[in-house]
């Protein structure tokens, strides 16, 4: 989630301030740094980043977030300038600047996605009291509208988290929520009766590829 200047306050320093990889992170990002040749240690920036953010989710049972100290113990750990990890993290938008809900919702708005009902997915993110750049108040969701996320074929969605949930409308959308705010783990992927980006009801041609890898070398 984007923020122009990250937060940086005496409460922010007090919590964070002493931030440290647990000991199974830790065995982790050596393992992810180890992946790199001797001296290209900071080329692990990105996915060290992304540790630090989920750890800082599961302390705070949220999606995470990269505070000023967080960013800097993971530049001391890679032994970078901390500017350069400020950099990458202000970069991707894959990193939240600022603090964020238990649940991410992250609209496409991005064109294919508008033309076949975006609005009516953010009409279901509304009813339930978000607001676009905002966290609910039970601090639940934090919804941020968002640029093209890759499933084009099974507009529109969202990403929730590190989920996809597609081919959405308005009561679709209302259900995934519902469920998140249940405790429960609605259906990931599209909405509607079909696997990943198949044929609505299933494969149209080619059906008995369904169960075996069928040869049609003798029907041509």
């Amino acid at each position: 989630m984007a923020a122009k200047r990250l937060p940086d306050t005496p409460e922010i320093r007090e919590r964070w301030g002493a931030f440290a990889f647990t000991a199974e992170n830790a065995a982790l990002a050596k393992k992810i740094v180890d992946r790199y040749p001797p001296g290209r240690q900071q080329s692990a920036i990105i996915p060290l980043l992304d540790l630090a953010q989920r750890q800082v989710g599961a302390e705070t049972k949220t999606q995470g977030w990269l505070p000023i100290p967080v960013i800097e113990y993971v530049a001391r750990y890679l032994d970078m300038p901390y500017i350069r990890a400020y950099e990458v993290a202000t970069f991707y938008t894959m990193f939240n600047l600022v603090p964020v809900g238990r649940f991410h919702v992250q609209v496409c708005g991005t064109t294919p996605c508008m033309l076949r009902g975006s609005d009516h997915v953010l009409a279901a993110c509304y009813a339930k009291g978000m607001k676009k750049g905002h966290t609910t108040e039970d601090g639940l969701f934090t919804l941020t509208e968002v640029e093209c996320l890759g499933a084009c074929a099974n507009a529109p969605m969202v990403q929730i988290n590190d989920d996809n949930y597609e081919d959405l409308t308005f009561d679709s959308m209302t259900a995934v929520l519902d469920a998140l705010a249940a405790g429960k783990q609605p259906k990931i992927g599209p909405q509607v009766d079909r696997i990943t980006s198949c044929p609505e009801g299933g494969p149209t041609v080619l059906k008995e590829m369904q169960s075996e890898n069928h040869d049609y070398r003798g029907e041509w």
